[in-house]
């Protein structure tokens, strides 16, 4: 028995998928909320091992970035990622309202560079 509740749909606005709920805000929040904080350090962050840049803490299953203008690339606070070994990656930001999938096969230090690119690329091409 599954009770209604609340879910993330499109847009960020609540939504119900017929009575049977996909997952609940709340959760989502805890998820992509940083989970390390100031008390636990970390040789590298999440945004070091998949992107080659710092400005993410880690939340529940996703790299999150805290603030703005921290990391080196574009994004904004609140956007969660994840990246594959091969190079795959997602990331979702929800202040611009984007999810992107990048899915490629480059077992190598320039899987980095090249989920770089694309982002860059992606936000580079947004408009008003």
């Amino acid at each position: 028995m599954a009770a209604r509740a609340e879910t993330w749909g499109a847009n960020q606005q609540p939504s119900h998928n017929k009575g049977c709920c996909a997952i609940e805000l709340a959760r989502v929040a805890l998820m992509t909320s940083d989970q390390l904080g100031s008390r636990i350090a970390t040789p590298f962050g999440p945004g070091e091992l998949l992107l080659g840049t710092p400005g993410y803490t880690f939340g529940l299953g996703f790299a999150v970035r805290p603030g703005g203008g921290i990391a080196g690339v574009p994004g904004s606070a609140g956007e969660f990622m994840w990246a594959g070994y091969a190079g795959t990656y997602f990331w979702v930001d929800p202040k611009e309202e984007l999810t992107a999938i990048y899915m490629s096969q480059a077992p190598s230090p320039i899987r980095a560079y090249y989920r770089k690119l694309v982002k860059q690329l992606v936000y580079g091409a947004l408009t008003d």
